[in-house]
C-alpha cells in the first residue's frame, strides 16, 4: 500500500501504537538504528529521519516540521498519531490534572501538529501535489465509551479532534489540502505495568498478545468481524487516506473497527 505515495511524510508517534506494530521503544541509537532497518527492509527506497518531539511544546513541534522541510525539501503527508489514554475512571474520580494531560497531548498537542503541518504546506506549491494530512482520531471520536470502561477525557479528547479534523477539512480544500481522520478500534495500552483495555473492538498489537487466551477469546467474541485487528490494516487505511484513491474524501472519520460500531 505504501508504494502508493511519493513525497515525504511527517508522523508523530511513528514508533509505537497502531501505526507500525512494534512496541515502545527507548529512544536511544541502538532503538533507532533497529526501526530505521525494520522499515528500510519493508520497503524499497525510502529515507529515514527519526526525529524525538514533544508534542506539548509549540516550538518542539514547529522544529520538527522545520526539520523535515529543509531535509526533504517538502512536507506531502502528515499522519498525526502521537497520543495517550487514561484515565480509566468516571468523571467524578478524575482530577483535572489529569483531564488537562489528557487534552494537552490528544487535543491541543495534535493542533501544535496540525498548525505546524499547515503552515508548511501553505509555502509549497500545492497545485502540482497538494498536502495531505491525516488524523488518528478513535471509535471514541464517534461514540462514547461504554461502562466498563469509563473514559470520558479520552472519548472527549477524540471527539474535539473530529471536530478539529472537519473544521479545516472545510476552510483548506480550496488551497489544495485535503485533512480526514481515521477511527480504529483501540489496541491494549501499557500504562504503569497494566495492560488497559479501553474500548470494545481491538487492534491486535504487541502489548495486546500478551494477554491470556480466554482474555483474547472475549474480545473476540465481541467483535462481528470475530478476529482482532492487525496493525498493518490500520496502516493500509491511513494509506488510502493519504492517497489519490480518496481524492474526493475531505473531513471523514474512516472506521477500521471489526464491525463494532455498526449497530
Amino acid at each position: 500500500m505504501a508504494q502508493l505515495l511519493r513525497g515525504s511524510a511527517f508522523i508523530t508517534g511513528a514508533g509505537s501504537g497502531m501505526v507500525t506494530p512494534c512496541t515502545p521503544l527507548p529512544w536511544n541509537e541502538q532503538s533507532q538504528t533497529s526501526f530505521k532497518n525494520e522499515i528500510v527492509s519493508k520497503l524499497a527506497n525510502v529515507e529515514i529521519l527519526l526525529l524525538e518531539v514533544d508534542i506539548t511544546s509549540e516550538s518542539s513541534v514547529d522544529q520538527a516540521l522545520q526539520t523535515a522541510a529543509a531535509t526533504f525539501g517538502r512536507v506531502d503527508y502528515a499522519v498525526n498519531n502521537a497520543g495517550i489514554s487514561g484515565p480509566f475512571a468516571p468523571t467524578e474520580h478524575v482530577a483535572f490534572s489529569e483531564w488537562r494531560r489528557l487534552l494537552d497531548v490528544n487535543l491541543d498537542g495534535t493542533w501544535r501538529c496540525q498548525r505546524a503541518e499547515l503552515q508548511q504546506m501553505m509555502k509549497q506549491d500545492l497545485q502540482e501535489a497538494g498536502g495531505v494530512i491525516v488524523n488518528v482520531a478513535s471509535i471514541l471520536g464517534l461514540v462514547g465509551a461504554s461502562s466498563q470502561t469509563p473514559a470520558a477525557a479520552y472519548s472527549a479528547s477524540k471527539h474535539a479532534l473530529m471536530g478539529l479534523t472537519k473544521t479545516d477539512a472545510r476552510y483548506y480544500a480550496k488551497q489544495g489540502i485535503r485533512i480526514n481522520a481515521i477511527c480504529p478500534g483501540q489496541a491494549a495500552q501499557h500504562r504503569d505495568g497494566i495492560y488497559q483495555l479501553t474500548h470494545d473492538s481491538y487492534i491486535e498489537t504487541p502489548l495486546l498478545r500478551n494477554l491470556d487466551d480466554a482474555m483474547r477469546q472475549r474480545l473476540i467474541s465481541r467483535i462481528p468481524a470475530n478476529r482482532l485487528g492487525k496493525p498493518e490494516e490500520v496502516g493500509n487505511a491511513i494509506v488510502f487516506l493519504a492517497s489519490h484513491l480518496s481524492a474526493f474524501m475531505y473531513g471523514q472519520g474512516l472506521v477500521v473497527d471489526g464491525g463494532q460500531t455498526c449497530g
